[in-house]
């Protein structure tokens, strides 16, 4: 059966096509206020945000302004109050990040987003040092899956079969699940699926497959639905019987997968 659940709405903005280092950017001005475009050679935000709108990443300052009044909300040391009024509306977005860049500090931060400037963008004159281990969390941000299990990990309690559930996390072990949740003496595995939109398509590998065969009605396929703007859940249990798949061998891994035949919305 597939539920519909914690919708979370904000009249923020639709997803700007430079949204990942928009919000990479709004998080460092947040977090380390002035410090943060120190190491831009920027003394005055203002000046800062004009630089960004010259190199073509933002439309007009006021875009860049915004974005940091996101993230202010989270951290009440910077003396601003930001779009307080939203909540924890954006929080999953500042969650996200601080799992990959939370521990750097302001000079190390700065390196990241002049990084992702020049190797994105191809802003030259950064002074920018590559390490692989950033790159590798670069490319983390292109994907939904972590966003999305970092989502269901601080709201799975909003589900209602969940709601009083004891989570472990599984998926180090890559078995074709990636959580257990043990609610009221019943144990569900939940594997969940991140869409960027409000509708989509996902797959299931061989090893999720065959999971959902063997728990049928307690494996949850739980979608994180409208990641790029106010995250919701929809779940779906017994999948194999609820959703219609399609075998595919793929064959530059030479695997096999699953391919949903329409779109979840």
């Amino acid at each position: 059966m597939l539920r519909l659940w914690s919708r979370y709405s904000y009249d923020d903005m639709s997803k700007h096509e430079n949204y990942e280092v928009l919000n990479l950017i709004g998080y460092g001005l947040a977090k380390f206020n002035n410090d943060f475009i120190n190491q831009f050679s920027y003394s005055t935000k203002s000046s800062f945000y004009r630089f960004i709108v010259e190199i073509g990443i933002a439309d007009s300052v006021g875009t860049v302004k915004n974005r940091m009044d996101l993230f202010d909300h989270f951290f009440p040391n910077n003396g601003r109050k930001g779009w307080w009024q939203k909540g924890d509306a954006y929080l999953h977005r500042k969650l996200f990040i601080d799992s990959l860049f939370g521990t750097a500090n302001v000079s190390e931060y700065a390196e990241i987003v002049k990084m992702y400037l020049q190797g994105n963008y191809g802003i030259e004159n950064l002074s920018v040092k590559s390490k692989p281990i950033t790159e590798s969390k670069f490319r983390k941000l292109q994907e939904t899956g972590l966003e999305a299990e970092l989502f269901f990990m601080h709201n799975f309690r909003s589900i209602d079969i969940f709601k009083d559930g004891v989570i472990e996390d599984a998926r180090l072990f890559g078995d074709g699940y990636d959580f257990q949740i043990e609610s009221n003496d019943h144990l569900f595995l939940a594997e969940v699926k991140g869409i960027r939109q409000e509708k989509g398509k996902f797959r299931l590998t061989q090893k999720e497959f065959s999971k959902a065969q063997e728990y049928g009605k307690d494996y949850i396929i739980t979608i994180v639905l409208s990641l790029n703007d106010s995250p919701y859940f929809l779940t779906i249990d017994n999948p194999l019987k609820n959703l219609n798949f399609q075998k595919k061998l793929v064959k530059t891994k030479d695997i096999i997968e699953y391919h949903l035949t329409s779109e979840i919305c």
